[in-house]
């Protein structure tokens, strides 16, 4: 008999077979087994109101994560303890501090979103988040509400805290190390004809897509999801990465940055921002903390999107893709990696094991400007990274990296060309950013029109050479939200 998936749901163990691999898990939850309180709203992670808690074994201790069960496969949650809105009540049926505050607050109109807030804010409360209103805002900026303006909800969050704990019965201490146990094992598993991997070693892995180089790689599904929900996507091979302890880890030298390819975007931000603080602000609006719980460094780089925003930044801070196969591993700058529409310079059988990112040296001043219609939760329009070199007069270097300016992520190399050797001034600026029509030609769509997007390229690569000799120069928004662009 093929091996179920098994996972501690509300403090239970379940064990499910025969469904198909691509079931999402919030058409498990309702039709599955009745928790109904898990809504679709628009089944593709933009709303929030599927909503549920996945925790996480973090660096620095266990905490719960809020993801986006309508683009999670239930495969995937294989080992993981999940909590939905029914199971944070207490043992005795007590509301949680959180629901009996949205409840009292009458935070809740429709309350078609409500669940989807609950636990967005119960992760908070549960890993002792701040309450200020601009950090419960980052909570809250993966959950859509079309009813209450938010004002009620900010409230709900503070008038949380300060009631005594209820804490949802836990699972026994035998369950744990059951788990813990299926945590450490393989997957494979069969359903509705198809298979699906999840292994937990990296040799696995490349032995796998060795012998089935056809099969459909996942890491957060934040991409594959919607393929799932949107475009009936249901493959007859799934390998699911996101479980490889080697495709998981962080390390940190006096030279580079090197960042496991299965890394959350949620995982890798502070260390990035920490490099790179406008990285770390950019990743801060890479849609809400269900998609940067859920999605992954390689998978974003993986996938090729010319709209995706951490590819242009690692162009720009210099970084190099580590690939490997069942027999050798190699390296390649991250700018060549994107061939073309859709096209990586992937081999069969082959995937990306990480991203390594040199320490950046005193002369490099990266900056990250996001142009989109709203500032949380909404794909960029144009995505600008540059990191210039000066010796204080002239241009030693430059790297100047777009997003949404073709059909991949790409450096304008003539502007870069028409500044390196010149005089650091407004007028080496304008001629390099007069450069910008030759590198590229992008397109119009419902985000912005092929010379709006040249325009903007060109006023901030002004910006950013305003930052650079004007520090003093207010550019930016202060406060929440502290505006990437």
């Amino acid at each position: 008999m093929p091996a179920p998936i098994r996972f501690v749901l509300n403090g239970k163990l379940v064990e499910i077979r025969g469904i198909a691999p691509t079931t999402t898990l919030l058409q498990w939850l309702r039709y599955g087994c009745g928790l109904t309180g898990t809504k679709e709203g628009c089944a593709e992670g933009d709303c929030g109101a599927c909503t549920v808690a996945v925790r996480c074994e973090g660096r620095n201790g266990d905490n719960w994560q809020p993801i986006n069960a309508c683009i999670q496969l239930v495969c995937m949650l294989h080992g993981q303890t999940i909590r939905t809105v029914e199971g944070i009540s207490g043992p005795n049926g007590a509301l949680h501090p959180v629901q009996s505050a949205m409840a009292h607050g009458h935070a809740s109109q429709c309350g078609f979103c409500t669940p989807g807030f609950v636990m967005s804010l119960w992760c908070g409360y549960q890993n002792g988040d701040s309450t200020e209103p601009g950090m419960v805002c980052d909570q809250l900026a993966g959950n859509l509400c079309r009813c209450t303006g938010y004002g009620p909800i900010l409230a709900a969050a503070e008038a949380a805290r300060g009631q005594m704990p209820v804490q949802p019965a836990e699972e026994p201490k035998e369950l744990a190390k059951e788990l813990s146990q299926i945590a450490r094992e393989g997957l494979e598993y069969k359903g509705a004809g198809k298979h699906f991997w999840s292994p937990v070693r990296i040799s696995e892995l490349a032995e796998l897509l060795r012998t089935h180089p056809d099969a459909t790689v996942v890491a957060g599904a934040t991409d594959v999801g919607l393929w799932v929900t949107k475009d009936d996507f249901a493959p007859d091979k799934v390998i699911h990465v996101g479980r490889i302890r080697e495709l998981r880890d962080i390390d940190l030298s006096k030279t580079r940055l090197r960042i496991g390819a299965a890394v959350t975007l949620a995982e890798a931000a502070p260390h990035l921002g920490e490099m790179f603080p406008d990285m770390g602000e950019l990743l801060r609006r890479f849609g809400g903390q269900q998609v940067r719980g859920s999605g992954t460094v390689g998978g974003n780089i993986a996938n090729g999107s010319p709209i995706g925003d951490l590819a242009p930044a690692l162009i720009a801070a210099d970084a190099t893709l580590i690939l490997r196969d069942a027999k050798s591993s190699r390296a390649i700058p991250i700018a060549d990696f994107f061939v073309d529409y859709g096209k990586q310079d992937l081999n069969s059988g082959e995937f990306v094991e990480a991203v390594e990112i040199p320490v950046p040296s005193d002369g490099w001043q990266l900056r990250c400007y996001k142009i989109s219609k709203r500032f949380d939760q909404d794909i960029s329009a144009v995505l600008a990274c540059f990191d210039v070199e000066t010796d204080g007069e002239r241009v030693i270097a430059a790297r100047l990296a777009f997003g949404g300016m073709a059909g991949i992520p790409m450096r304008a190399a003539k502007a870069e060309a028409a500044l390196i050797g010149q005089p650091w001034t407004a007028n080496s600026i304008n001629i390099a950013a007069d450069a910008f029509a030759q590198d590229f030609s992008p397109i119009s769509d419902h985000r912005a029109s092929a010379s709006y997007r040249l325009t903007v390229a060109r006023n901030l690569l002004l910006k950013y050479f305003i930052e650079m000799t004007e520090p003093a120069t207010a550019t930016r928004m202060v406060g929440r939200p502290q505006e990437v662009a």
